[in-house]
C-alpha cells in the first residue's frame, strides 16, 4: 500500500508518515480563495464565462492554500469528472474550450468542498477504476490500491499456466470451473476482476463488515457478476471453516487483509485516518493477524496443491515463511515471493503441499 501508480494516489493513500499540512485547522476550516462570482469575471476570455482550464486553476490555488496534496491533480479529477472523462488529458479540445454551465460549476465546487475536508478523491467522485472495472466507492469501505491489481494478475496468471499445464496444449484454456473465496472484498475489486478475467470461475466474497458487502453486492449487480459471485456477511475466525466447506474444496484463497503493524497506524494520512475502516488497515503487533487465520484454515478449505495468494507488508514475507516452518501441519509452502512495481516484495504464492 506505500507504492502506488498515479502521483496523487501516492500522496492520497501512502502509509508514510505525514504531519498536517500547513494552512488546514478543525478549528477554522477551510481557506478559501478569492470570491468566485467575481473571480471568474477576469479569467476568461469572454467575461462571465469560465472554461475547464479556469475553473482546474482555480481549485488548484485553493487547494495549494489549504495544503491539500496533490492540489493540480485533485483538481483535475474533479472537473474531469462532472465533464465525463477520466482524466483532464482525456478532455477533447470542445470540451476543453465549451464554458461549463452554472450547474457543472456548482458540481465542481461540492465535489472540491469535499476534498478540502481531505476526503480521498475516489471517496469525493464516488467511483474508481481498478483493472478494467469502475467501481463504486463510498466510505468507509477500503479503497482499493493500484499494486493489488498485481494480486489479480498473478491469479489469472497461476490458473493459465495451471491448465496449460494440465491440457498439454501450447496456448493457455481457463479451467472450466476454478472456485474461489476471497477473504475481505471490501468494494469487490479483486473478486469481480477474477470473475471478468477469468469467465468460467465462481468466487465467494466475505467480509465481516456489513457495509462492506453491501457495496461489493451493489457493484455485482452493477456490472451483472451477480449470478457467480456469493457475497457473505461473515468473519473469518480459526471456527468459521465449517461454514466455508460447503463452498468447497477450492483453487485459490485470495486476500489484501489488513497487514498494517499496529505501531504503524498512528502514522497514515489524514485521508485514511478520517474516511477509511482502520479495521482494513490494522493487522496486529506483528501485521499478521489475519493472515494467521487465513493461513490456518486454508488446509482444510483447498484442494491438492491449491493456492494461497495475499498481498502483504514488504517485511513480512520472512515472516511467514518462519511461521509456516513453524507450523509444519498445516502442509503449506511459501513456493514464490513476487515484487510490486517499486521492487518491494508484496506478493506471496502459498501453496498446499500433498500429503
Amino acid at each position: 500500500m506505500k507504492c502506488l501508480t498515479h502521483p496523487l494516489l501516492r500522496r492520497l493513500l501512502s502509509l508514510s508518515p505525514r504531519c498536517m499540512p500547513v494552512g488546514f485547522s478543525h478549528s477554522k476550516g477551510p481557506i478559501l480563495s478569492p470570491n468566485w462570482s467575481s473571480w471568474r469575471q477576469n479569467c476568461s476570455a469572454r467575461p462571465g464565462l469560465v472554461i475547464a482550464t479556469d475553473v482546474v486553476n482555480y481549485w488548484q490555488k485553493v487547494f495549494e492554500t489549504n495544503g491539500i496534496p496533490e492540489a493540480r491533480e485533485s483538481s483535475e479529477y474533479i472537473v474531469s469528472f462532472v465533464l465525463g472523462a477520466k482524466t483532464f488529458q482525456s478532455l477533447n479540445c470542445k470540451s476543453l474550450h465549451t464554458p461549463l454551465t452554472p450547474a457543472q460549476q456548482e458540481q465542481i465546487q461540492q465535489l472540491s468542498s469535499k476534498r478540502l475536508e481531505r476526503m480521498p478523491v475516489q471517496y469525493v467522485l464516488g467511483e474508481w477504476d481498478f483493472q478494467d472495472l469502475t467501481l463504486k466507492m463510498r466510505p468507509p469501505v477500503f479503497i482499493p490500491r493500484p499494486e493489488t491489481e498485481d494480486l489479480v494478475s498473478l491469479i489469472v496468471e497461476e490458473e493459465f499456466q495451471k491448465c496449460e499445464k494440465n491440457s498439454g496444449l501450447c496456448f493457455p484454456v481457463p479451467d472450466p470451473h476454478p472456485v474461489i473465496l476471497e477473504v475481505g472484498c471490501g468494494s469487490g475489486a479483486i473478486s469481480l476482476s477474477l470473475l471478468f478475467r477469468l469467465p468460467q470461475s465462481r468466487v465467494v466474497a466475505v467480509d465481516k463488515e456489513k457495509a462492506a458487502v453491501d457495496l461489493t453486492r451493489e457493484n455485482a449487480h452493477r456490472l451483472q457478476l451477480q449470478d457467480r459471485v456469493h457475497i457473505l456477511h461473515h468473519d473469518v475466525s480459526y471456527g468459521s471453516a465449517k461454514q466455508l466447506l460447503c463452498w468447497g474444496p477450492l483453487d485459490f484463497i485470495v486476500s489484501n487483509p489488513p497487514y498494517v503493524f499496529h505501531e504503524d497506524m498512528a502514522s497514515l494520512d489524514a485521508e485514511i485516518l478520517r474516511y477509511e475502516d482502520l479495521g482494513a488497515l490494522d493487522g496486529g503487533d506483528d501485521g499478521m493477524r489475519v493472515i494467521k487465520t487465513i493461513l490456518t484454515l486454508a488446509p482444510s478449505l483447498l484442494k491438492d496443491s491449491g493456492s494461497v495468494f495475499l498481498e502483504v507488508d514488504s517485511r513480512h514475507p520472512a515472516m511467514v515463511e518462519d511461521w509456516l516452518q513453524a507450523h509444519p501441519n498445516l502442509l503449506l509452502a511459501l513456493c514464490a515471493v513476487h515484487r510490486d512495481f517499486c521492487g518491494k516484495p508484496r506478493f506471496l504464492h502459498i501453496q498446499k503441499q500433498n500429503r
